[in-house]
């Protein structure tokens, strides 16, 4: 079983599939911020699989969906505040921590849209999108020269 990962390219490549590209490229929708998780594209004989890191968060912290247009959309969003209780004392300085994250993915043709799954383990949120069974299924044949 062959596996391709694909690594965020800094201009576009003729050759590089333009499935994901738009992961990558995207001039509609750049990253709100520098420290945006890092995301890996695999694919494999049975599948792509997305993987975003996603250190210190849970399930609860996560929508993955697909849009009207057949998109993938995935959004991270923890708001976590921080407070003293204390009732005695008044606020001179209070701290909120506040992630938000969100990241369309242009979905190839062959991707089985109704069995996608996702999962978070171990600080990565992994996507799973299945090839539909034609696209395992691979043609090789001879082609007779006339």
């Amino acid at each position: 079983m062959e596996v391709k990962i694909m690594r965020p390219m800094v201009h576009r490549n003729a050759w590089l599939p333009t499935v994901f590209d738009d992961l990558f490229n995207n001039d509609f929708m750049p990253r709100a911020n520098a420290t945006a998780p890092a995301i890996n594209v695999i694919e494999n004989d049975d599948q792509y699989v997305v993987e975003l890191a996603a250190p210190g968060l849970k399930k609860e912290d996560f929508t993955v969906n697909i849009n009207e247009d057949g998109n993938l959309v995935i959004k991270m969003e923890k708001k976590q505040e921080q407070t003293s209780d204390d009732k005695k004392a008044h606020y001179l300085r209070r701290e909120f921590n506040y992630t938000k994250f969100e990241q369309t993915l242009i979905l190839p043709d062959d991707v089985e849209k109704a069995k996608i799954v996702a999962r978070v383990e171990h600080g990565v949120l992994t996507v799973d999108l299945p090839k539909t069974e034609q696209a395992r299924t691979k043609v090789e044949r001879q082609i007779e020269i006339g």
